[in-house]
């Protein structure tokens, strides 16, 4: 009985130091950035063969990508023809993404706001009235900064359908009746409809 347990505790010794072992911890790998002795440039990664493109990220329109122009400096145009379908996506998106901090209406006073977070500007502000697209497509896309980059999340071309939004709720706000199509003015004055309920 005595030699069984004895017996039994030196397997359990043994294979308890088998366990031990450092070769999952420390694999032969390289770490990229890491140096390396192996190659004659002590770098671990090598150099990607002139014209490579990581796949599906052929980004190779400026204007569309990064929202600049040739000249680096911030587009004052879309890349693309803004529909009624565009801002209508831009909508959709801006409600989804952008209007916990901004509010629906743009203002700066979204439900985070209110509960801590730090306010942004109000889009209606003469300094970003006078932004360029690019430039608030920018902010979207990297960030700036309290605000969050959201390229992970929107997609580039929602990108500039929430810049095409934004544009529609500061002309919205800062609208006059010489705005309105001459055939739309008597829409103004007629009594609102709600869905659901009488005229």
């Amino acid at each position: 009985m005595r030699t069984n347990l004895l017996f039994g505790a030196v397997v359990l010794v043994l294979a308890s130091g088998v366990a031990c072992r450092q070769d999952m911890h420390d694999q032969p790998k390289y770490i990229p950035l890491r140096p390396s002795d192996f190659f004659n440039d002590g770098r671990s990664e090598r150099q990607f063969p002139d014209g490579t493109v990581a796949r599906g990220h052929l980004n190779d329109d400026a204007a569309y990508y990064d929202g600049k122009g040739p000249d680096g400096k911030p587009l004052t145009q879309f890349p693309f023809p803004v529909t009624r379908e565009v801002v209508q996506r831009g909508q959709e998106r801006f409600n989804v993404y952008c209007s916990p901090c901004h509010d629906r209406l743009g203002d700066g006073n979204g439900m985070i706001v209110r509960r801590g977070y730090r306010h942004p500007p109000s889009y209606h502000i003469d300094r970003l009235r006078q932004a360029s697209d690019g430039y608030i497509y920018d902010v979207i896309t990297n960030g700036f900064g309290a605000m969050p980059d959201y390229a992970a999340q929107i997609p580039v071309r929602d990108r500039w359908a929430i810049v095409a939004y934004i544009r529609a709720l500061q002309l919205s706000h800062n609208a006059n009746v010489s705005d309105v199509p001459a055939e739309s003015r008597p829409q103004l004055d007629a009594p609102a409809s709600v869905p659901g309920g009488e005229k």
